[in-house]
C-alpha cells in the first residue's frame, strides 16, 4: 500500500506517552464487510454494514473499493449521479481515479490523495479511471467515507478540495512502528488539511509487524477503526481482526491496536482506517445519493433532481492533473 510514505519514519514528529490517567477505549463490537459491486462494476466490500446509525453518527457510509489489480480494459468507475445533504470523502491508496461535478470541481487523485466533495444542496458528479488506465489496466485500491452534514449546512453551496498526499500531517509513535497519516482533523496535536463542517478526525496508520500502537482519540468523538489490509488485535483485551473488518470502540482517552508478527506475504504491515466524529445526533433519513432529516425532504432531492435544479453535466470534460502534480 503506497499512499504517502516516508523513507525514514524516525525523522517524523512522535506521538507522546499515553498519560497514565488515560483510559483506552473498550472494543464493543467487530463486524464483517461484505463483499459487493459498485457503480459500472468494481468491487467493494461495505464497511458499515451491519453497524448502528447511532455507533456510526456522524458517518453514513464507508466502501472500501478493490484492492483489486484491472487487465487491459476492466478498469470502472461510476456514471454521473446526484447527491445532497453530505459530504463524499474519496481516498485512493493506489491506481488513479478521475473527479468531475456540476459545481465546476474536478481534478484526478492518486497514491494517498484525497477529493472531498460537499454535495450540500446539491450536485451531479462522476468518478472514474483515467483512459490511459483503462487500456493499460493495474492496481486499484481506495476508499469513499460519507460523512453526513448538520440540518444547518445540508443546504449550503456545494464545495469541493483537492487535498494531496503530501499535505497530510506525518507522524509516528515513539518507537517508531507506525506511520500516521492525519488526512482531516488532528492527532495529538497534528492537524490534517481537510476542512470540515461537521469535526472529525480521519488517518491511515500503517503498523509494522510485531508493533503496538497507542493512539490519543478525542473522548467526545466516536471511534471506528477499519483494517485496510493485514492482520491485528484492537483493545486492552486483544481482539483479533483482519483485512475487511471494522470494530467500533467505546467510550476513553485512546485507542490500542497492535500487527500480528506475522502477516501474509502481499499485506507486509496492518493497515487501518481510523475515523471519528462528534455525534450530530439529528434524525437521518438516506435514499440512495441523498441523505436528509425527513422523508419530505428526501422527495424534495428527487423532485429537484428530476427538474433538473442539482446541475447540469458539463458539456465538455474539466482538465485534470496528474495525481501529484499540479492542482486544477
Amino acid at each position: 500500500m503506497p499512499a504517502i510514505t516516508v523513507d525514514n519514519v524516525l525523522v517524523l514528529p512522535r506521538l507522546p506517552l499515553l498519560d497514565e490517567a488515560a483510559t483506552i477505549r473498550p472494543v464493543r463490537t467487530v463486524t464483517t464487510a461484505p463483499s459487493g459491486f459498485e457503480g459500472e462494476g468494481f468491487p467493494v466490500r461495505r464497511a458499515f454494514a451491519g453497524v448502528s446509525t447511532t455507533d456510526l453518527d456522524p458517518f453514513i457510509h464507508l466502501d472500501q473499493m478493490g484492492e483489486v489489480d484491472y487487465a487491459p480494459g476492466e478498469p470502472k468507475g461510476t456514471p454521473w449521479h446526484p447527491h445532497r445533504g453530505f459530504e463524499t470523502v474519496t481516498y485512493i491508496i493506489d491506481g488513479v481515479f478521475d473527479h468531475q461535478d456540476s459545481n465546476g470541481g474536478g481534478g484526478t487523485i492518486t497514491d494517498g490523495d484525497t477529493q472531498w466533495m460537499t454535495a450540500g444542496s446539491g450536485l451531479l458528479h462522476i468518478e472514474a479511471p483515467p483512459e490511459h488506465l483503462v487500456m493499460s489496466g493495474g492496481l486499484f485500491h481506495g476508499t469513499q467515507l460519507w460523512v453526513n452534514l448538520p440540518r444547518s449546512a445540508k443546504m449550503n453551496p456545494p464545495r469541493y478540495q483537492d487535498i494531496r498526499g503530501r499535505e497530510s500531517a506525518l507522524l509516528t509513535t515513539p518507537d517508531g512502528g507506525a506511520l500516521i497519516r492525519v488526512i482531516a482533523g488532528e492527532v495529538a496535536g497534528h492537524r490534517g488539511p481537510g476542512s470540515t463542517f461537521t469535526p472529525i478526525t480521519i488517518t491511515h496508520v500503517t503498523v509494522q509487524p510485531g508493533a503496538q500502537v497507542d493512539l490519543p482519540w478525542r473522548p467526545d468523538f466516536n471511534a471506528l477503526v477499519y483494517v485496510l489490509g493485514g492482520r491485528g488485535t484492537v483493545g486492552t483485551d486483544r481482539r483479533p481482526v483482519r483485512t475487511g473488518q471494522l470494530a467500533v470502540h467505546g467510550p476513553g482517552d485512546a485507542l490500542r491496536f497492535s500487527a500480528d508478527t506475522a502477516q501474509d506475504s502481499n499485506t507486509p504491515a496492518l493497515d487501518l482506517y481510523i475515523m471519528g466524529g462528534q455525534p450530530i445526533r439529528e434524525p437521518v433519513a438516506q435514499y440512495g445519493p441523498f441523505v436528509m432529516n425527513t422523508r419530505d425532504e428526501l422527495l424534495k432531492a428527487f423532485e429537484d433532481f428530476q427538474a433538473g435544479r442539482l446541475g447540469a453535466i458539463p458539456t465538455e470534460r474539466l482538465p485534470h492533473t496528474g495525481g501529484q502534480g499540479t492542482r486544477p
